[in-house]
């Protein structure tokens, strides 16, 4: 692909219908393309010509008149015209002529028509002739869901390169005169390269791409440690490179950096550099305060200073719901900001208890491993220890971090778990091979106590230390749980104990408790026994998804529900997550504690039929498991 192709798709990928499609597609229209040149007052587009070609402004701006010469609309860089035309009967409708000089890119019927086919949202948005001020409000909306919106929307230019053997001196100046905060530095391929890394130019040089040099590089690694300004930026370099796919999501973005503690992004379409993305352009793009509430986590040097964020994760969680955030999005924050908290405790933790005796790893649990997080929570969590730990040696270190960590926690607004699923229970902090017989022996030998932990542990991920002592972990219910139908009976069982609040007639069967009466609790009602039987189903097809969404995807990809059962799930998901959040932020809205009750009374009608329709949903789907995993026999035979 040429550069001149390259700039092309750069440009178009920033606008809609173009910011949606995927990489394939928008090379074709970045291809196709031909390019017209109008000088200011010159007709574009005039009554009834035949046209087949779709117009879409690079530059300039563009006058769309009535045929009675009444002003139609005006655009701008990045609008097209010309599409209700191509969808009619080929004749221009509406007049256009350009208000200043205006460069044109014209894509022809064929291909508009195969994108149309291909493409839900670039039909939508082509073929929905609403009132502009009605569309442009729901393409923001749109625009602005980091979940769909791709990072290649970000770039506004193409990366500064430098190869590794150009000088310090030389790097800083072409770094200064693209007024960029970085550079891309390259380097020709070994024997040892990264495929994933390497790219052809387009005079067919094979390049590899070494790694980042930042405002910050120069600064720390080259000012302050006196470097020569003749050394090879090459020397500065290497080693892992995180990037990120061109048609990976905005909110994937954010994640990634947030989960490497990087600033700088480097995104790649098919191994080539196309651009870099700062952490200031997501934050520019999407201004919800959680990025801002993870950087001062770990800009935080003490527990004391920890624990003043937490109102600040309140406001996050807040602002996030009235921007009009999803569950998952919701969800994904909270729970990278708990786990910032966690990372940055352990920091202090060994920063004063010294460095461990011994490699581990801090297990999170549940909601948190989930990335289901609300501001309604408590710990759950353990310690998984190398096997060589020795507790008469060890233990007191691993104690005493343990106690940190809770206790700061608990400052920072994550009360203390009522169960004590906490790596403060020296149960709950083992070496690998004492999780690995924990777990098995669940799976093996199922009892009411040993399904309890399942429903916890089971959901699992890594805040801190050795990941892989989790993958291990996760491998071995994988391997195991599918092959254990009396463990799945057990299990399928269990998930049904939770019922939703549906009385005859489909009414509401409040609660009884005496602190909440004539309410439903939405997390112990609802989305807690949907989250039982969805990792019943995820635990039956091997799936290794935490995220009860993605473990809906795992699900949707095997036989073991019916077609359309899983799209079922998802949306009840949605709706009883989204229905207990908003409920929550008004609770903090009304300066009232928040918890998981909301009142029927209080709730719209439209609200509580669809209530109704998830509980329905999750009733239908609990049925469902006794005859999906029913109790071998005996002799082997279900029963």
């Amino acid at each position: 692909m040429d550069a001149e192709v390259l700039e092309i798709r750069q440009h178009m990928g920033r606008f809609p219908p173009f910011e949606a499609l995927d990489d394939e597609l928008l090379d074709e229209v970045a291809g196709q393309v031909e390019v017209g040149y109008f000088q200011a007052g010159s007709d574009i587009l005039q009554f009834d010509q035949e046209l087949h070609e779709l117009c879409y402004i690079r530059s300039g701006a563009v006058e769309v008149r009535r045929r009675t010469g009444d002003l139609y609309n005006r655009l701008g860089e990045g609008d097209i015209f010309g599409h209700f035309s191509l969808l009619r009967n080929h004749r221009v409708r509406f007049p256009a002529r350009a208000l200043e000089d205006t460069l044109i890119y014209f894509i022809p019927e064929a291909l508009f028509v195969r994108l149309c086919e291909a493409d839900e949202h670039f039909s939508d948005f082509v073929e929905l002739e609403r009132p502009r001020l009605e569309a442009a409000v729901e393409q923001h909306k749109k625009a602005n869901d980091m979940m769909i919106t791709r990072v290649r929307k970000l770039l506004t230019r193409y990366p500064v390169m430098v190869e590794a053997s150009a000088t310090v001196q030389e790097a800083a100046r072409q770094i200064t005169e693209a007024q960029a905060s970085s550079a891309l530095i390259l380097d020709e391929p070994g024997d040892d390269h990264d495929p994933r890394h390497t790219f052809t130019d387009s005079q067919d040089r094979p390049w590899r791409l070494r790694g980042i040099l930042t405002d910050s590089d120069f600064r720390t690694r080259i000012v302050a440690e006196g470097l020569p300004p003749d050394t090879p930026v090459g020397e500065l370099t290497g080693g892992r490179v995180i990037t990120i796919q061109s048609d990976e999501s905005v909110h994937e973005a954010m994640l990634c950096m947030l989960r490497n503690n990087i600033h700088h992004l480097p995104v790649l379409y098919r191994r080539r550099p196309m651009g870099i993305v700062h952490l200031s352009d997501i934050i520019r793009y999407e201004t919800h305060s959680s990025l801002y509430l993870v950087s001062n986590i770990f800009h935080q040097s003490s527990v004391e200073g920890l624990a003043r964020l937490a109102p600040d994760v309140r406001v996050a969680f807040v602002r996030m719901v009235e921007e009009g955030a999803n569950s998952q999005m919701v969800g994904t924050a909270l729970s990278t900001i708990g786990r910032s908290f966690v990372r940055r405790l352990l920091e202090l933790g060994e920063a004063s208890l010294g460095p461990p005796p011994v490699a581990y790893c801090f297990m999170v649990n549940g909601s948190m491993a989930r990335n289901e997080q609300t501001v309604v929570t408590d710990q759950d969590n353990a310690l998984i220890l190398a096997d060589d730990f020795d507790p008469a040696r060890h233990d007191d270190y691993f104690a005493n971090l343990a106690k940190f960590v809770s206790d700061g926690l608990a400052a920072c607004g994550y009360t203390y778990c009522k169960g004590e699923v906490m790596a403060t229970n020296p149960r709950w902090r083992q070496p690998l091979k004492v999780w690995k017989r924990y777990f098995s022996e669940w799976i093996d030998s199922p009892t009411p106590e040993r399904l309890l932990h399942c429903s916890i542990f089971f959901d699992l991920d890594s805040a801190y230390g050795e990941e892989a002592y989790i993958e291990q972990l996760q491998d071995l219910i994988a391997d195991k749980a599918p092959r254990s139908p009396r463990f799945l009976a057990a299990v399928a069982r269990n998930a049904r104990n939770r019922t939703p609040p549906l009385g005859f007639f489909r009414t509401f069967v409040m609660e009884k408790d005496g602190k909440h009466n004539n309410s439903i609790n939405l997390k112990r009602r609802g989305t807690a026994p949907l989250v039982d039987l969805i990792r019943v189903h995820a635990l039956a097809c091997g799936s290794r998804a935490q995220n009860s969404f993605e473990r809906l995807d795992a699900i949707a990809a095997t036989q073991l529900l019916a077609p359309g059962v899983d799209a079922k799930l998802r949306h009840a998901m949605e709706l009883l997550s989204m229905v207990r959040i908003r409920h929550q932020v008004i609770d903090l809205q009304q300066e009232h504690e928040p918890d998981n009750n909301i009142e029927p009374e209080n709730v719209a009608d439209s609200e509580r039929h669809h209530l109704k329709d998830a509980f329905q949903v999750l009733s239908r789907a609990q049925k469902f498991l006794k005859y999906r995993y029913p109790i071998p026999g005996p002799t082997g035979r279900d029963r």
